[in-house]
Order: C-alpha cells, then sequence, then structure tokens
C-alpha cells in the first residue's frame, strides 16, 4: 500500500507538468472556480452551526448534565478536547456532503478529462461517443451517491466512538483516512470505466489497490491548506493525478 501511497502522490507533480505542457488550464480553472465558491459556501455554514450542533449531541446524550453534577475539574478537560474531535468529524462530514455534490455537478467535466488525459498519454484519440459520454456521467453520479451513502454509515459511526475517552482521540485521523479513500475512489473510478471495468469490478479493483485512492484524497485535501488557489486546482489536479497514477502503476507493474 504504502507504495501506491508514494505513486498517487507523486503523480500530482506529474499532473502539474502534464497540464502546464498540454495547456489544460481551462478545464482547470472553470470548474475550480464553481469548486470554491461550494467549498467557501461549505466553510460559512458549518462555521455557523458546528457549536450548535455540538452542543446538541452532548445535550441529547446527556454528557453535559452529568457533567455539570460532577464538578471534576479533568472530566471538563476530557470534554472540552472531546468537543474538539468532534468539530473535526462534523467539519469532515460537511465537507464529505458539499465535495459529493460538486463531484455530480463535475462529472462531465471529470469524465472528459480523465479521458483526455489518458488519449494523450497513450497517444491515441478516444472515438467521441454522446450515449458513452452520458453514460460516464451516470456511472460517476451513481458510484458519488454509492459512496456518500457508506462514508456517512463509517463517519457516523466514528463519530460514536470518538466519545470514549481518550481512545476515541483517534477517531479524526480515521475519519480523515475515510474521507481521503472515497474521494480517491471517485476520481480513480473515471479510469476504471474507460478500460471496461463494471462498478461491482471498479470497486473490488480500487479496493485491493487502496493506496492510489488514499494518496490522492490525502494531496487533495493538504491542497485545501493554500486559500484560493489551491481550492481551485485541488479538483482537476486529483482527476488527472488519478488517471496518471493508475497509469505509472501498471507500467511499475504495482497493479
Amino acid at each position: 500500500m504504502l507504495k501506491e501511497i508514494i505513486i498517487s502522490i507523486q503523480s500530482f507533480v506529474a499532473a502539474h507538468r502534464f497540464i502546464i505542457k498540454h495547456k489544460l488550464w481551462k478545464w482547470i480553472l472553470i470548474p475550480g472556480l464553481i469548486y470554491c465558491i461550494l467549498f467557501m459556501a461549505g466553510t460559512y455554514l458549518f462555521g455557523k452551526t458546528s457549536y450548535q450542533a455540538t452542543e446538541f449531541i452532548l445535550l441529547k446524550t446527556g454528557l453535559k448534565t452529568w457533567l455539570e453534577s460532577m464538578h471534576e475539574s479533568w472530566l471538563n478537560w476530557l470534554v472540552i478536547v472531546g468537543q474538539f474531535f468532534i468539530i473535526i468529524i462534523l467539519f469532515l462530514f460537511y465537507f464529505s456532503l458539499f465535495k459529493f455534490i460538486f463531484l455530480i455537478i463535475g462529472s462531465p467535466v471529470f469524465a472528459y478529462l480523465s479521458e483526455k488525459t489518458e488519449s494523450i498519454i497513450e497517444g491515441k484519440e478516444f472515438p467521441f461517443s454522446f450515449s458513452q459520454f452520458i453514460k460516464d456521467i451516470v456511472r460517476g453520479i451513481k458510484i458519488a451517491l454509492r459512496n456518500l451513502l457508506w462514508q456517512t454509515v463509517y463517519l457516523l459511526s466514528i463519530l460514536i466512538f470518538s466519545f470514549i475517552p481518550i481512545v476515541g482521540w483517534v477517531a479524526p485521523l480515521i475519519a480523515l483516512l475515510t474521507e481521503c479513500y472515497y474521494f480517491g475512489f471517485s476520481m480513480l473510478d473515471y479510469s476504471s470505466e474507460r478500460h471496461k471495468l463494471t462498478t461491482t469490478q471498479s470497486i473490488t479493483f480500487i479496493g485491493k489497490h487502496k493506496g492510489l485512492a488514499i494518496g490522492n484524497g490525502v494531496v487533495f485535501y493538504i491542497m485545501h491548506f493554500i486559500p484560493v488557489l489551491g481550492w481551485m486546482l485541488a479538483p482537476s489536479y486529483a482527476v488527472i493525478a488519478a488517471t496518471l497514477s493508475l497509469h505509472n502503476a501498471r507500467a511499475r507493474q504495482v497493479v
């Protein structure tokens, strides 16, 4: 898995060079601008509701009332730390929802970008078929919805796990890796579809090569630490990097 993660991370550097060399900027900036607006809207919504959501959870579980009756400073400290981790997990949950909405909206562009990347690598043109293009979009939407469902199940389970004192502190890391995997999965599936893998076969294939998906998701999230520019470049860089990573992994006989 480590080798796959390294290949996936290196592919982002290759993606940058690839975009410059083949002048793909128009396919990067337009979806990037839409993503940037959605990301800022999602962050604003999170900022407005995260505190209330955390308070609601503590009240409904009875933890807040119980702690107030205990008057133990160390218990209050544990809850403060726990609240911090709950907020992180809630942020990932918010991020998941808006990210999958964007994946659905951007599916046509991502399908085209992935195909364009592979056609340049292979040195051949894939004949355009409108019916196939629509199938790619529908499949991208189905995969996004399927991943959203499973990721929500896992994140809710991780949220419950985060209530366990001390042990639950690893919950944000597990949640982040889950988030990275499912995002990378969506990016890799565009190539899987083009290689005639069914949805079931794609799920099995990517499941066996989780490193490629996780590595893609990790860099995608790291790019968000660069305000505006990173947000704009992250989605399209991710789909091109995913296509390149699969090509490189096959060339090195990793997959």
